[in-house]
Formats: C-alpha cells, structure tokens, sequence
C-alpha cells in the first residue's frame, strides 16, 4: 500500500517542488496552502504523514499540529520552518512532532527525514493492527483465553461471524455462551444493529409468543396497548435466543415459522410481520437426545444447528485460569476501590487445582469474593471459600449412600440427595438462586419448583 503525505506550506514553489520530489519517489501527495484548508482534508482522510510549515497567516503550523495530534495520537508530522528557534523546536517536539526541519534543506537530508518518519507510521500502525487482532483473538468482550481450544473458539467465531448462517453454541452453564454470542455479533456485518438476549427459561410459557412476536391493543387480558417483539426489535440485527431447550413446543412451531419464512404475527394480529434476524442460540442441554425423545422439534434443531460451535468447560482448558483471575481480579479491583493487584502463588494453585462445576461464572464469584475480603494488596489462600482450602467430598460421593440390609424409601433417599445438592449449590453460589440453577444445569424455574417442593423456599420467591 502506498504511503500518503499531506505537505502544508503557504509557498507555492515550496509546496510544488515537495509534491514532485514526493511523487518522483511514489507517494501519494496532497496539498494544503493553509492551515485551514489543512485541516478541512485532514477531516476527510488519515496521511501517514504531514509535513508542515510552522509560520503561516490565522491558522499556524502549531495550531495544525496539535489538532493533529488530538485527533490521531499516532499520526506522525515533520515541521518545517525558515525561522528556526530553539524554543519553536522544543515546543514543537513536545506537542508530539517526529522531527524538525530547517530551511533551506538538503535534498537527501529531508528524503532522509521523511523515510525514517514513514517507517515509524508503519510501525505505529502495525502496533495498532497487532494489538486490535490480540483483542480479538484473545479477547472478545469479557470472552478471554489463550488455551489451545479457546483458540479454536475464536478462530471458528471469525469465519462465523461475516456469514448469515443461523449458530447453536452448546456448553455448560457459566462458560460463557452470550460473550461467544457478541463476539459473532459484533464482528458481523449486523454490529450497527440490535442484539437482543432472550433468555428461554426465565419467561412464563403463556408470555414466551407475545415477548418474541408482540401483541396487538386487547388480544388478551392486559393488553392495553400494542407492542412490538423481541424479532422486530432486532431487525437487521440478531436475536439470542439462551436456553433454547427450555422453549414450550407450542413456541417452537411460532419460532420455527419465523426463522423460515422471516415472517410472524404478532398475538391478536391479522397482517405478516416481515423481519431480516439472525438467530443464535444456545443450549446447556443435549438438544439431539432431546429431539429423540420428542421433547424439541427436529425441523427446528436443523434451522438452528446450521453451524455448531461448543464452549469448552473451564476444566478443559485450565491454563486460562490464570488470565482470566487476573482480569477478575483488575475488574473487582477497581469496582469496590481496594487496592488488590496480584494473586499469591499458593491462591493461584488452589485456583487451578479445582474443577469448577460453574465454570467461568464460578472463578467469577470466587475471584470477587476474595477481593472484597482480602486486606493485604494479594489474594491469600486464606481469602478463598473453604471449599476450594479444604476441598470437600466431589457431588459423586455427596450422593453417596448406604443400602441397609432392611431397604430403605427411593423417595425419601432421593430428596435427601437433592436437598443437599441444591442446598451446596445455593453455598457455592451466595445464595444466588439464579446462579445456582445453573450450576445445577437446570432452569431457574425448574430450581424454584424444586425448592418448593422439598419445602426449602416459597415457589413465588425470586
């Protein structure tokens, strides 16, 4: 690619012979008479590099130079000047000019100038390039890991991400399948448009169609307005559609019409809805076994598995444990104002000594926890739960129990198991019911009903 220059000087013999000196070398020259008209054409265009007069009327080359260096920190300008001074060159250099030229010049000495100025450009705008496909690579919004299958995450995101293909992320609870979902989103033709998370298992069966596809004023108790669905909400963009595997099969039918034929009506609608989504789904649950069971739609498994992509568990891939506690740890850092900076040896053992069930969202909690206990600038082994200082029995052997020679109640015996099971998912989690349900790898509506009915909390308690 061609190196661009833009020479300012209000001179027009000194403007000519640098243009043609410039042109005879092959760059790509514009020029400028005064500061003003400098400016108008920096607005229009990024230069690799201008080379300005100091001394002109109303807008000077000082006046030039830091507006470019305002508007580009990187953007690299050579001053040039008949009335040299060391304070104008002092100045000058330190509102970020590469270098500082005295007229009359040397041919060879200005050539020599301009080289070296355009290969610092190139430079900076490697750096700049490097370091935007580092962010990419290893980090798409809070999405961050260097392991081998994160990599091959990342890698599969980036020839997703252009097409219009419709994806299914599968992975456990907590590994992050919305950032997966941003990632393509925003690295898509579509990141100028909506996205727009619907999340499958948090909204009540009967509400699911009228979220998703709007209702018109009276199509039901309530109504007493239209308004628009999710899918409309997000045309042109995408739609995330979280724990698909939790969507009533009435829905699906309605889902799958509108990922087919890109048209619905709304509840109490009459007229075809015509929207341009694409859609992204995600799953913790094996949507396969669920199809073979009757319990999800197969038609509608194929439109949403047009391109498959897994999220590796945080057990697979425990050499990013270290990065990614280190940016929990900036993070929380930050947020409640202490001044924890690193994370001691001993801690970053026990770190990646366990497995995490919860996966990233697990190191999460554990990293923000301990920053908000610890008193020292480390995180100290003593900070973190007691689960993971003293590792307590796997969820294998917590099940675990005896057969008495006099038998014993399946029932009884089994929500003895369960009880114990959602009460250390609740511990693990703060008592986040909404975490724990994950960590359990069921809905949150599902973990409600189940609290009810074990007699642990009220059915109606968020």
């Amino acid at each position: 690619m061609t190196d661009s220059i833009l020479v300012v000087d209000d001179e027009l013999s000194m403007r000519e012979f640098l243009q043609i000196m410039l042109q005879k070398q092959g760059y790509q020259v514009a020029t400028a008479s005064q500061g003003e008209e400098a400016l108008a054409l920096l607005d229009r265009k990024n230069f690799d590099l201008v080379i300005c007069d100091i001394l002109m009327p109303r807008v000077d080359g000082m006046q030039v130079l830091r507006q470019v260096k305002e508007a580009d920190p990187d953007a690299q300008v050579v001053m040039i000047t008949a009335f040299a001074s060391t304070e104008s060159a002092v100045e000058a250099m330190k509102l970020g000019a590469y270098d500082y030229i005295t007229k009359p010049f040397k041919v060879d000495e200005i050539k020599l100038v301009i080289a070296k100025a355009l290969e610092r450009s190139r430079l900076v705008r490697e750096n700049v390039r490097l370091r935007q496909e580092l962010k990419v690579r290893y980090s798409f919004e809070n999405l961050i890991g260097a392991s081998p299958p994160m990599l091959e995450v990342y890698e599969l995101i980036r020839q997703v991400a252009p097409t219009r293909s419709n994806i299914l992320i599968s992975g456990e609870s907590g590994t992050g399948k919305e950032l997966v979902a941003k990632a393509i989103h925003f690295l898509s033709p579509r990141k100028e448009k909506p996205f727009i998370t619907v999340n499958c298992g948090a909204i009540p069966g009967e509400l699911m169609e009228s979220e998703l596809f709007g209702h018109k004023k009276g199509a039901f108790t309530g109504a007493y307005q239209h308004k628009k669905g999710l899918f409309e909400i997000a045309d042109q963009g995408t739609v995330f559609l979280d724990e698909i595997g939790e969507l009533p099969p009435p829905i699906q039918v309605k889902l799958l019409r509108a990922i087919q034929d890109k048209i619905f009506k709304a509840v109490g609608g009459l007229e075809d809805v015509s929207v341009d989504v694409r859609v992204i789904a995600a799953t913790n649950r094996d949507l396969e076994e669920a199809v073979s069971h009757g319990h999800f739609r197969e038609d509608l498994y194929y439109r949403l598995n047009v391109i498959s992509l897994r999220v590796p568990p945080l057990r697979e891939r425990k050499e990013d444990i270290p990065l990614l506690a280190q940016h929990f740890l900036d993070q929380y850092s930050k947020e409640l104002g202490k001044s924890v900076k690193k994370i001691s040896r001993e801690t970053e053992a026990l770190l990646q000594a366990y497995n995490y069930p919860g996966n990233v969202r697990e190191l999460e909690n554990i990293i923000e926890r301990a920053v908000a206990l610890e008193k020292s600038d480390a995180i100290l082994p003593e900070t973190l739960p007691e689960f993971l200082r003293h590792p307590p029995e796997s969820p294998a052997a917590l099940a675990e129990v005896g057969f008495p020679e006099q038998g014993l109640s399946l029932d009884v015996t089994m929500e003895d198991i369960e009880r114990r099971l959602l009460t250390e998912a609740l511990r693990r989690t703060g008592g986040v019911k909404k975490d724990a349900a994950e960590l359990l790898g069921i809905s949150f509506r599902s973990f409600r009903y189940r609290l009810a009915k074990l007699g642990l909390a009220s059915a109606e308690e968020e």
